[in-house]
């Protein structure tokens, strides 16, 4: 029960000094408030965009393995059918 606490206390913690370095940086931010919204919105994009190319890939990976494991199963499944029919 006492490391439950603990890990909370530190999350909470974490939580509140991520904020206050997020405040931080933005208000010693060498960019004005216009300049770095546009700076933000321009990396949001390019992180978006990022991360649906990368998502496709991994779909695409998958989806490959996945038909490769479905053709090794059936190819499994025949050998141990016509072992099933030697044996009988």
């Amino acid at each position: 029960m006492a490391e439950e606490n603990s890990t909370a206390d530190r999350l909470v913690w974490f939580m509140a000094g991520a904020c206050v370095g997020a405040a931080l940086a933005l208000l010693l931010a060498p960019k004005s408030g216009r300049e770095l919204r546009q700076y933000l919105g321009e990396k949001g994009a390019e992180g978006r965009d990022f991360l649906t190319e990368t998502g496709k890939e991994v779909y695409s990976k998958g989806r490959d393995l996945y038909e490769r494991g479905k053709g090794l199963a059936e190819d499994a499944a025949d050998l141990f059918e016509r072992g099933r029919a030697r044996l009988s």
